[in-house]
């Protein structure tokens, strides 16, 4: 088997698969951002920079979200038709009927208990031994053992709405594995939707049914194709999310003092590591009209690809990017999106990492990386940025 040749140029980064092992793409995209903010990646355009990201993101009559949708190769093939890949009045009427059924007080009184129960659960199988590998046994369960209990699922599903998870992400590099995900997910959901709109049991998938706007539900295949967007991009956010936060703090034993001392300070650690390490670096569009931005003219019906890892680190937006620094203007960072595609599960996702740390802080006394470990946890990915392993010890 060949070792894994880091990039060094922005070719030889775009052209990489979203999960391969780049370690640092930062210098490359400082590169990007001095030198061509906007340009040609291979597969149509990129843009790098904080400001023209930003103008991509908030003009979306030009940069459409249809380059999501199943009309495109990429994620809309094995989605299907959600939110990520509608426009103007199509997607103000989804968003509508979605979002208030993610918001953590619809969800209701139980769901925070249910998440902090999730993470005792999950703690609760490692906690004797005084060591763990975190990324298996903690970061890349919790989100989607939650979710999946929300839903009204067995939690023991866990397992295989992971790997189809997984295998959703795989459609650009291997478009039968993401296929296959995608019907995996819809043989498995069809039954449950159309059970739960006979016998109706008040969990999140029911609350997708009953939502109305101005007289119109969602379809059966609109509430599966929304689930199969949240079982993936929900959880893989948090995941990442949680596992970015745990490496930062697991290499700054100072900033872990603070933190487990005053969890006031858990909301700008998650933001901060929002912005320095965002789960998902790259988000797609697809031109409405030929334009002209950053210097570069882009045609119309062009892919563009809105490098929000490269924006992220920006020092024309952020002073000292590649400092962690939890003390900088909250919620600048664009991980979340921007404008009207701004990601309806924010809050969903921000408390449920806020209640996994917690609970981590509160159980894990003495947290700190495995010595007798040879190999050092690295982040590392392009798409999607997580840690490679997060091997610990802890007091017991």
């Amino acid at each position: 088997m060949t070792a894994f040749v880091q990039p060094t140029t922005p070719e030889q980064l775009l052209h990489l698969g979203p999960i391969d092992p780049v370690e640092n793409p930062f210098p490359i995209f400082r590169e990007m951002r001095d030198k061509q903010p906007v340009g040609p990646s291979g597969m149509g355009y990129y843009i790098a920079s904080f400001e023209l990201a930003q103008q991509a993101l908030l003009d979306d009559e030009t940069f459409s979200n249809k380059s999501n949708s199943p009309d495109y190769p990429g994620i809309g093939m094995v989605f299907g038709q959600t939110i990520i890949g509608m426009n103007g009045k199509e997607h103000l009427k989804h968003r509508n009927l979605i979002t208030p059924a993610l918001r953590p007080r619809a969800l209701g009184d139980n769901f925070e208990q249910l998440a902090r129960d999730t993470a005792d659960r999950l703690i609760n199988k490692f906690i004797d031994s005084g060591k763990s590998n975190l990324v298996p046994d903690f970061t890349f369960l919790y989100p989607l053992s939650v979710f999946v209990q929300i839903l009204g699922l067995p939690e023991e599903d866990v397992d295989d709405f992971h790997q189809w998870g997984i295998d959703l992400t795989h459609v650009a590099s291997d478009p039968a594995r993401g296929l296959h995900g995608s019907a995996c997910l819809r043989d498995y959901l069809g039954p449950v939707v159309q059970d739960k709109r006979n016998n109706p049991t008040g969990d999140l998938i029911c609350r997708l049914i009953e939502a109305e706007v101005m007289g119109e539900k969602m379809t059966d295949e609109e509430i599966i194709s929304f689930l199969r967007l949240l079982i993936t991009g929900g959880a893989d956010t948090t995941y990442h999310l949680l596992g970015n936060v745990l490496h930062t703090l697991l290499n700054d034993a100072e900033l872990l003092e603070l933190v487990s001392n005053d969890r006031s300070k858990i909301e700008p650690l998650l933001w901060e590591s929002l912005r320095w390490e965002s789960p998902v670096q790259f988000v797609s569009r697809a031109t409405n009209r030929e334009v002209e931005i950053g210097g570069t003219v882009i045609p119309d019906d062009s892919m563009v690809t809105v490098l929000i890892g490269s924006a992220n680190r920006d020092e024309r937006a952020f002073e000292n990017p590649d400092v962690f620094d939890i003390t900088r203007k909250a919620d600048k960072s664009l991980a979340f999106g921007y404008g009207r595609h701004y990601c309806a599960g924010k809050d969903f996702g921000f408390t449920e990492a806020t209640i996994g740390l917690n609970v981590l802080l509160d159980r894990l006394q003495g947290l700190r990386f495995d010595p007798d470990v040879s190999e050092p946890s690295k982040i590392r990915g392009v798409a999607f940025r997580g840690p490679s392993h997060l091997k610990v010890q802890f007091n017991h």
